[in-house]
């Protein structure tokens, strides 16, 4: 989805580098997230879309970058753990926020991003217009990761009977 052509790419790298090059970060990429992408890959999407939209909007983009991206900071596949959804949705940001504050310093403002971008399935609501937009943005991201999954897939069968 995000690719190093996009025009602000360059400055959200230089916001996020020392996060990516985090081991513990780099290991995500080994794990599903959604319908065909890594959790690494599906970070750094919402990530990069939500520092773009904060940084056209004047609000406060560096944080929001870094919430973004460290948001799913979790280490297990969802399709093993037998949690239920909802489980899953109240556990996984405490546990993402407490891997992010091994790996760097988070503010006030990167750790409501990261704890409450479920607030659709959970009681805490964000209390800052940043953690709302990382919240929408990560539901945008995860359905045109899905789709765009399942279009390929299509795509394919689709080539292969043809």
């Amino acid at each position: 989805m995000v690719n190093e052509n996009k025009k602000y790419f360059a400055e959200f790298s230089d916001l996020v580098n020392d996060i990516i090059e985090n081991s513990k970060v780099k290991n995500l990429d080994n794990l599903s997230h959604h319908i065909g992408i890594s959790r690494l890959q599906h970070s750094i999407n919402v990530g990069y879309y939500s520092f773009f939209i904060a940084k056209k909007l004047g609000w406060r983009y560096k944080e929001t970058a870094r919430g973004g991206l460290l948001h799913d900071l979790f280490h297990y596949e969802c399709s093993v753990k037998k949690f239920g959804p909802f489980k899953h949705a109240a556990l996984h940001p405490k546990l993402a926020l407490r891997n992010a504050k091994r790996i760097c310093d988070i503010n006030y403002l990167e750790e409501d991003i990261i704890l409450k971008h479920m607030w659709l399935a959970n009681i805490k609501f964000p209390r800052y217009k940043e953690s709302y937009l990382v919240s929408t943005v990560d539901k945008f991201c995860a359905i045109y990761e899905a789709m765009f999954t399942i279009l390929q897939c299509i795509k394919t069968k689709f080539a292969i009977i043809h």
